[in-house]
């Protein structure tokens, strides 16, 4: 449980680095780690620990730092021009001004028109009611395939995390899915349909996950390990 954020600072190369200071009765040692959507460097901390001590061991870690800041992904707005994977396929956003404003997709473009300043918000709208549909057909399809009942299916931004699924039936997924290929989307499905069985991740869990998809998940959550943080700089 975390109780309490502040503010402090380190040194990179001479250049002061903001560090979001994070205070929680579950540490039990420093964690430094860097929130690639928001850019924004954290330091988590016991209750107890000395800030001033704290700070100065993220310090001692200034070429991670330099490391980690080198490599962070720009934030990419989902306007005019943007290019973005949807089901694992670059297209691109092309706003007309003389043509419709409902969203379509022709060939590899995302085409639209109406007023160019709602482009990116009407984008992320279009992505995310896109994103519910196709994983709420697909959640159902496998569901009654494997005998299994799910009681809601619906869909957040969450950043630790691609899916949830409740002991009661519900579950929730990120609409950023719908910008993975659909083979690992489809995995993420089987995924949280397995946790219907099994509210683990034991062997029978894994067992299950693999029996429901058909194939062996390993793939998909490599895709995920290698590509899944960039998917959180699209923004609307």
């Amino acid at each position: 449980m975390s109780t309490g954020n502040s503010d402090g600072a380190i040194l990179v190369d001479g250049v002061k680095v903001p560090v979001r200071v994070r205070r929680s009765a579950r540490a039990r040692a420093y964690r430094l780690s860097l929130d690639r959507t928001h850019g924004e460097l954290r330091l988590s901390l016991p209750l107890r620990a000395d800030l001033k001590r704290a700070l100065g061991w993220a310090q001692g870690h200034e070429g991670w730092v330099r490391t980690q800041l080198a490599s962070r992904l720009p934030v990419l707005v989902l306007d005019d021009g943007a290019i973005f994977p949807l089901e694992g396929r670059d297209v691109q956003i092309r706003w007309v001004a003389e043509t419709s404003r409902t969203i379509r997709i022709e060939g590899g473009s995302l085409m639209l028109g109406g007023a160019a300043e709602s482009v990116p918000q009407r984008v992320l709208r279009w992505l995310k009611a896109r994103a519910r549909a196709v994983l709420e057909a697909e959640t159902i399809a496998m569901a009654q395939d494997h005998g299994l009942i799910v009681t809601s299916v619906g869909i957040g931004d969450p950043r630790s995390r691609w899916a949830s699924c409740s002991s009661g039936g519900g579950i929730r997924y990120s609409w950023r899915l719908i910008l993975c290929p659909p083979a690992v989307r489809r995995a993420t499905v089987a995924h949280e349909l397995a946790h219907l069985l099994h509210m683990d991740h034991s062997p029978a869990f894994h067992a299950a996950h693999q029996r429901i998809l058909g194939e062996d998940p390993r793939p998909a959550r490599a895709w995920l390990r290698a590509h899944g943080t960039a998917l959180h700089r699209f923004t609307g």
